[in-house]
């Protein structure tokens, strides 16, 4: 719409717009922040603040009750201009969504005071983060990902993927293998009988049309059907992934059912047998906080959340042939050997790439670099810092990284917290013949779960909500992935709506248990590295 009413504009005239903030300051906008630079002479903004990602509390103090934060922008646009002025105001007004409405409905242009703002070469507006981020080693780049020389790498990982997208995972995901295959298979036997009347023709608007809207349809399963390719069920493809943290689901791992798999399968495999660590997290750019997780197995390209993608940095690849290969560059092991002397002591212990690879999950778990370099971290992948100057400060950090690592990732093997379980038995489920009503909800300050109406969680310490990942606790993250939610595809709806919290009940109060001790673990680390040398 910018642009729109940009080309309609005279050479002398006035934009006025109320959006959405985020092209005040996302890197997605860093073009068209160059763009109205350029265009315009002077540009005046508002930002009435707003964004809300971890709950519906904060929406309060959004103009429009949405989690989005809102801007009053102007765009001013002369015949004749030197170099575009941009001006900012921001915490102009205070307060809840009605009490801004109110104070704006009574702001004169006269009374705002901006400040003038300086683009950065980048076409930031506003804080581009820590210079010193740009001294830091890469976890990774295009640069050294595309290399064809060692000399080339100069990056600590060579490599690094993308999560799954599906694009139908209300078709391709569910709580059991079984659930999985039944859906897929009404799903191809749809298209086979679409393929049958138009496979190898085609596609027109009227016979795009006719397609049997029963399943989920995306551009590249119908260029499939035009192209005539046929599908078939193989049982071989359904696996198990990381679909959001702590949540593993059966997933139908298939190029053709898969929109982007990525290069997931140059690390786990075509079938995805494989269990290669990989250290996932939030990429730049996201609209939710930054978080890190390790996995070892698929993940879902959401599994930060939605609105938001991960990646991953394996600690293995593997070529065409199914060799494995190091992920970790020769390069950053020079560069960590000569940082720490690594080996030179009376009793060598060669420092080696695993140790690496632990260190940087360290690292970014670290709570003080992670305030420090918040905003970098929204718009670049991860940079890491040498940590001391002696070997036993690297070790320290990477021995807390290989820690956090093997809880992360064996979290279904690790010893439950023990959490105290009340039963009231719901009379009205029962007298109904009916399940307890399923709830699902924590309750940081009285240490509760309630986990339906007959089932009642406490004595969960408070830091266990400490541990977050992206916008959730832990713990929270498992609740939600285990309610019952309506599907929103009519045909899963009205089919395969089997999944019932009943059944899983006894398995997601042990998972709870489980993860409350990885939270409680997790915090403490964290809570440690703010002591620890830097």
């Amino acid at each position: 719409f910018f642009r729109w009413a940009s080309d309609r504009l005279d050479a002398n005239g006035v934009l006025a717009f109320v959006t959405n903030r985020s092209f005040i300051d996302s890197r997605t906008f860093d073009g068209f922040r160059k763009t109205v630079a350029k265009e315009f002479s002077e540009i005046l903004v508002v930002d009435l603040g707003g964004d809300v990602w971890g709950g519906a509390i904060g929406t309060r103090k959004n103009v429009f009750g949405i989690r989005v934060g809102v801007a009053v922008s102007f765009f001013v646009k002369k015949r004749e201009h030197s170099p575009s002025k941009i001006f900012y105001s921001s915490n102009l007004i205070s307060g809840s969504g009605d009490e801004k409405l109110s104070a704006l409905s009574n702001l004169k242009t006269r009374d705002i005071k901006f400040e003038l703002i300086t683009p950065s070469s980048s076409g930031e507006w506003l804080c581009s983060g820590e210079k010193d981020f740009a001294d830091l080693l890469p976890v990774g780049s295009k640069q050294t990902k595309g290399a064809t020389r060692k000399g080339e790498e100069v990056a600590i990982f060579k490599f690094f993927t993308l999560g799954a997208v599906t694009a139908r995972d209300d078709w391709v995901y569910a709580a059991s293998p079984d659930e999985v295959k039944a859906k897929v298979a009404y799903l191809i036997s749809v298209y086979e009988m679409d393929r049958a009347s138009f496979g190898g023709t085609e596609l027109t608007k009227p016979e795009v049309s006719k397609l049997d809207t029963g399943i989920k349809w995306s551009r590249a399963v119908k260029e499939d059907l035009a192209n005539n390719v046929p599908y078939e069920l193989d049982q071989s493809r359904i696996i198990l992934a990381m679909y959001r943290p702590f949540s593993i689901q059966a997933l139908y791992f298939d190029a053709k059912l898969n929109e982007m798999r990525y290069r997931l399968p140059a690390v786990y495999g075509e079938e995805a047998q494989r269990r290669v660590k990989s250290i996932v997290f939030t990429d730049a750019g996201s609209q939710k906080p930054f978080m890190v997780l390790a996995v070892n197995s698929v993940f879902d390209y959401h599994l930060v959340g939605s609105a938001a993608a991960a990646v991953a940095l394996p600690l293995q690849r593997y070529d065409a042939t199914g060799r494995s290969e190091p992920n970790i560059t020769d390069w950053s092991l020079k560069q960590f050997q000569q940082r720490y002397h690594a080996g030179r002591g009376k009793k060598p212990q060669p420092l080696t790439k695993e140790d690496i690879f632990h260190y940087v999950y360290a690292v970014l778990h670290d709570p003080i670099y992670r305030e420090k370099y918040a905003i970098n971290l929204k718009r670049q992948f991860p940079r890491i810092p040498f940590y001391g100057d002696n070997e036993s400060v690297f070790r320290q950090w990477a021995s807390w990284g290989a820690e956090l690592m093997a809880m992360h990732i064996g979290y279904e093997e690790v010893a439950p917290f023990a959490i105290t379980r009340t039963d009231t038995p719901d009379t009205r489920a029962i007298a109904a013949g009916q399940s307890p009503k399923c709830i699902l909800k924590s309750d940081p300050e009285t240490s509760r779960i309630v986990i339906d109406s007959q089932t009642v969680l406490s004595g969960i310490p408070r830091e266990a909500w400490d541990y977050r990942l992206g916008n959730r606790s832990a713990i929270d993250w498992v609740l939600d992935q285990h309610k019952e939610k309506k599907p929103k595809d009519p045909t899963i709806r009205e089919k395969f709506d089997t999944y019932r919290f009943a059944n899983y009940k006894e398995k997601v109060i042990d998972l709870l248990a489980r993860v409350t001790a990885v939270s409680v673990r997790t915090v403490a680390i964290v809570e440690a590295m703010k002591q620890a040398k830097r």
